[in-house]
């Protein structure tokens, strides 16, 4: 790209297990951000998966049809301008070349399926970029998605240690929490095969060490909303609050019973399982608190996940405009003023 085509836009797509994201931006000539859309769709592809591992035609098309959506405002746009990756169910899913074709058609656009450990670094990437620049030591950060749990050790912008694990809070969900039922046998089972994930992983990280732990993903914001309007903390999380919520869920038996302050009627339908994952990792990992990072601000979070926006500070980087990644942070702290 050259100056001459300047002011130019961006798009980065995230197909993630739970949700699919886009954002858009315009750069102009002087690096200057503006962000013209962030789209978010609730498509749940991790859940149309089979026993065999192929995905359901019905998941298929509510993908389609969500990325058919996000193509009409990007139809335009050079292929270079635009970076559209897919995560942990399209790793999974045995008919994804035939899904992708589909897709790809939609979208107008390539779609790429990037590995595990590539999804952890650019996790990384956009969140570290919106932590205090100031921040010393080794930090944590986890991220926890419909069907994969990213945890990555890092220092400043750059991560150490990158691992991507094969739970999320839908296919934690579909697994243990069948037809929607909360009883303790369901949990027992849920964070017991979230701690056998964690095995491998478990003495290393906890050798390595850090100085804060960061959660960065819609379910980790959703449990930290519940433990503030019941009551149970201003900020933070703790396993102590995670097991508060834990029992208030088991007291009301079913998902039809579930009245929590804070959560979402989306949100709802994945809660358990992303809540077990989440105490299997604090449980295994003797984890004291973590913050929450909603990304460059909670409003922002709601339209845009950390991995599409992750994705589009690599694209700026991409085409040698780093210098605009801080002014994309900012674009997007400012529209939520």
């Amino acid at each position: 790209m050259t100056n001459g085509q300047m002011p130019y836009k961006l798009a980065t797509i995230d197909l993630g297990s739970n949700s699919f994201h886009m954002i858009v931006v315009q750069i102009d000539a002087f690096g200057q951000v503006t962000i013209l859309d962030r789209l978010r769709e609730p498509v749940r592809l991790g859940g149309g998966l089979d026993a065999k591992g192929n995905l359901s035609l019905e998941a298929q098309q509510r993908a389609v049809d969500c990325l058919r959506r996000f193509g009409e405002r990007i139809r335009d746009f050079p292929s270079e301008n635009v970076a559209a990756v897919g995560t942990n169910t399209l790793r999974l899913t045995k008919n994804s070349r035939e899904f992708l074709h589909r897709a790809e058609a939609a979208l107008g656009h390539p779609i790429a399926v990037i590995s595990g450990r590539e999804e952890a670094r650019l996790i990384y990437l956009g969140v570290s970029h919106s932590l205090a620049k100031d921040q010393q030591g080794k930090r944590f950060v986890m991220d926890i998605g419909g069907g994969s749990t990213e945890l990555i050790i890092g220092q400043g912008f750059e991560p150490l240690h990158l691992e991507s694990l094969r739970m999320g809070c839908v296919s934690s969900t579909l697994a243990f929490f069948p037809d929607g039922k909360l009883v303790k046998a369901c949990w027992d089972k849920a964070i017991t095969a979230a701690l056998l994930e964690l095995r491998p992983i478990k003495a290393a990280y906890r050798a390595i060490g850090w100085e804060s732990a960061t959660g960065a993903s819609g379910t980790i914001r959703a449990v930290k909303k519940v433990i503030q309007q019941t009551g149970l903390a201003p900020y933070g999380i703790t396993l102590e609050h995670m097991y508060r919520l834990r029992d208030m869920m088991i007291e009301a038996g079913h998902i039809d019973r579930l009245k929590l302050p804070g959560l979402s009627e989306e949100r709802k339908p994945v809660f358990a399982g992303g809540l077990a994952v989440l105490i299997a990792v604090f449980e295994a990992l003797k984890i004291d608190r973590m913050l929450v990072s909603d990304g460059p601000c909670a409003k922002a979070w709601c339209t845009t996940g950390w991995s599409v926006t992750s994705t589009m500070i690599f694209v700026i980087r991409r085409c040698g405009l780093g210098n605009s990644v801080f002014k994309l942070i900012r674009a997007m702290r400012r529209q939520c003023i």
